[in-house]
């Protein structure tokens, strides 16, 4: 997927450098030679991530960050010829999302290019409430809440996670092997009886709606959506 970039620096070899590889990588480019220009071009405009050169006439990038920050909360990645850890912290406290040091690879740039944005919509994610309901089941995986008939219902961390995870793959036939490896994981030292365990309480507290658990037997379990 191709983002829309602002690439910000007084040097235009860099920002030709930036701009060849990005348009290889398939995004788009608008460019700016100053700090001024950059925050002007982010009253106008929106993108999907700046790339912004600290040391700049008009207008230094720390000033322009802060500056569009007050716009917009689009993704900042800072270059700097400079790798004091003053710098860094400086930038971070201002929301930057990443610190390059100059001179620096436009491979390495990309890739992180393609890491910050692919944390922003992890975070997008995150942020849309997920709830999902089943006659009088409600499950809200975002606030990691459980409620049966409108009454809030408290779980053990290990309940919460395997009554999600059925919850997630309804209607599917889940393994025992596959349950127990996926919630407990690769390192579990238990035994079948624990799962089977959990499925009892998990039925307890689902109370008449207890059958949505299907038992298949010599296979494992299956939510019924």
């Amino acid at each position: 997927m191709g983002y829309h970039l602002l690439v910000v620096d007084d040097e235009q070899r860099i920002r030709q450098l930036i701009s060849k590889y990005a348009t290889f990588e398939g995004h788009t480019v608008t460019e700016a030679s100053d700090g001024m220009e950059a925050v002007e071009l982010c009253r106008a405009q929106n993108f999907d991530l700046i790339i912004l050169d600290i040391m700049m006439p008009e207008l230094d990038g720390f000033t322009a960050c802060r500056q569009i920050k007050k716009l917009t909360d689009t993704p900042v990645i800072m270059l700097s010829a400079r790798g004091e850890e003053y710098d860094k912290i400086h930038g971070f406290e201002l929301g930057v999302d990443d610190y390059v040091v100059k001179p620096f690879s436009p491979r390495e740039l990309m890739m992180r290019v393609n890491a910050v944005m692919n944390r922003v919509s992890s975070k997008k994610q995150e942020s849309v409430k997920e709830i999902v309901t089943f006659d009088g089941i409600t499950v809200d995986f975002t606030g990691r809440l459980v409620y049966i008939d409108g009454e809030k219902v408290d779980m053990s961390p290990r309940e919460y996670d395997l009554f999600f995870y059925l919850v997630r793959n309804r209607g599917v036939a889940l393994s025992r092997e596959k349950l127990i490896t996926d919630v407990w994981g690769y390192d579990f030292y238990g035994d079948d009886r624990t799962l089977d365990t959990h499925i009892k309480l998990l039925r307890k507290r689902l109370g008449d709606y207890s059958t949505r658990i299907v038992t298949l037997r010599g296979v494992g379990y299956r939510f019924e959506g």
